[in-house]
């Protein structure tokens, strides 16, 4: 059964002085592929600006912008609405074994989705227990479990991680936000050869969501592995990628797809304020 969700995104930054200059990039547009289809989306910002869009290397689209008249107060919103599927896993027929992962073809094709990076670091105790848990498994049974495990021994706990919190530091911790999950869902695949990689998004927070009830959103984080195709799983939840989950953009870690990034001349930032508005249509 499909969904279809108005989803509007709004940051707001203000600095302690006027800011001359800024150069920024939005990544805020929805995906469009097998499993969504974006109807509409638009990226605006206050004071209006001149943008222009492209489609960075990892295939996520980004709404780049400058300002250059001073400013003390920005605020950038992606409003979108997008229909979206259950997800699909690839057919049992083009599932592949470890053996075939393991092929000069597949760690060739996707190196950068298998090498450690800041956030998803070497690990040999998160390694070793990444092996436990395929002892016996397939590939795509191994990706569930690992994602179960993850969703079993970290506490979902808001403020105890930062933005640049690496898989290890939250593991130390044993507490993070859906980011740190896939960042340690990450390690753990890639340490048993299983393509894998970020997606961030939105997730409805109602399965049982009511026509037209405008709810606050979340931000949301899962990951994607390539088993013989792509299929999204969310380590935070402990599920399948559903008709709540809108994906935005893909790529090796959180730094990949950041909502927004950029840089300016002038004032210091002194308040961030970002707002998640969802609203299913149908």
């Amino acid at each position: 059964m499909s969904w279809r969700m108005r989803v509007v995104h709004s940051t707001g930054f203000a600095y302690n002085a006027p800011v001359t200059s800024s150069y920024n990039e939005a990544r805020l547009t929805p995906r469009s592929d097998a499993r969504q289809n974006v109807i509409v989306n638009r990226v605006e910002t206050v004071p209006a600006t001149r943008s222009y869009r492209y489609t960075d290397y990892w295939g996520t689209a980004v709404t780049a912008f400058d300002l250059h008249a001073p400013h003390e107060e920005l605020e950038v919103s992606g409003s979108s609405v997008v229909e979206t599927e259950p997800g699909e896993r690839p057919d049992a027929a083009d599932q592949l074994g470890w053996d075939d992962l393991a092929s000069d073809y597949v760690l060739d094709r996707f190196d950068e989705y298998l090498v450690p990076t800041d956030y998803t670091p070497r690990n040999r105790q998160l390694a070793a227990q990444a092996r436990r848990l395929a002892k016996g498994l397939d590939p795509e049974e191994t990706v569930e479990a690992v994602c179960s495990w993850v969703h079993s021994e970290m506490e979902y706990v808001p403020g105890t991680t930062g933005v640049h919190t690496s898989a290890v530091d939250a593991w130390g911790e044993r507490k993070g936000v859906c980011q740190d999950y896939a960042h340690l869902t990450l390690l753990m695949l890639r340490a048993l050869r299983i393509p894998a990689r970020y997606v961030s998004g939105y997730l409805h927070p109602s399965r049982s969501a009511g026509i037209d009830e405008t709810v606050e959103g979340q931000s949301h984080a899962w990951v994607e592995a390539w088993t013989g195709g792509w299929w999204g799983y969310d380590p935070t939840n402990d599920v399948t990628i559903n008709e709540q989950h809108v994906s935005v953009g893909i790529g090796r870690d959180y730094s990949d797809v950041p909502p927004l990034k950029g840089i300016y001349t002038g004032g210091g930032a002194t308040d961030l304020d970002v707002v998640v508005e969802i609203t299913r249509l149908a």
